[in-house]
């Protein structure tokens, strides 16, 4: 492991633990009030690829209702985001329980978002660079756009910070994100709840 890399690996464990530590209080009240808005399942989790590809289990606070139409199919974003989910994205604090997959390794403070499985198929050999590092909780994409750019802007900044990735930039990212966290840029793609499927290049 390369010094860089040890320092990151270092600063994302303390840093989680300080987080954790810290709002922990806040996890303890968000996740009861989902339990008591929503129901069972405080916690969303989902396969997602990371270092290389390879998956591993993402946790968030659940944001969304378990409806279904009459012939039992999920319904769409806008139907199942409640108004506590819509709090909690605007606020970030659906990501709190991420802090928990940096601990274990398969996530970094800083790096790409970790998206679906199903996107792997779907990169091209340029965009698929973004897996050549740890996806993070926050990255350069989510403090230049985050949901508000089409898909390929995201992937160009991730593979951007793949090349000119540093300590430094890292900090420099985590300030960006407390800054826009507390303006609330960029949180919804417009018309969505959440950010339209990257159907492959050329989508938005």
């Amino acid at each position: 492991m390369s010094l860089n890399k040890l320092c990151k690996r270092c600063f994302d464990i303390v840093f989680s633990i300080v987080v954790i530590i810290f709002c922990a209080p806040v996890m303890i009240f968000v996740a009861i009030l989902i339990r008591l808005i929503m129901g069972k399942g405080v916690f969303f989790r989902q396969m997602r690829p990371g270092l290389h590809g390879k998956p591993f289990q993402m946790i968030k606070f659940r944001t969304m209702r378990n409806a279904t139409d009459d012939q039992g199919n999920m319904l769409p974003d806008n139907d199942r985001l409640t108004y506590l989910g819509l709090i909690l994205r605007k606020t970030s604090l659906d990501e709190l329980p991420e802090f928990f997959n940096v601990l274990s390794g398969d996530m970094s403070i800083v790096g790409p978002r970790p998206l679906l499985m199903s996107y792997l198929s779907r990169y091209s050999p340029e965009q698929m660079r973004r897996h050549e590092v740890k996806p993070g909780i926050t990255g350069w994409a989510q403090v230049h756009g985050r949901n508000s750019i089409s898909w390929e802007k995201k992937f160009e900044r991730d593979v951007w910070y793949v090349e000119n990735q540093s300590l430094c930039l890292d900090f420099h990212i985590i300030v960006l994100t407390i800054i826009k966290t507390f303006r609330r840029d960029g949180i919804h793609h417009e018309g969505c709840a959440t950010m339209a499927e990257f159907q492959g290049s050329g989508t938005c």
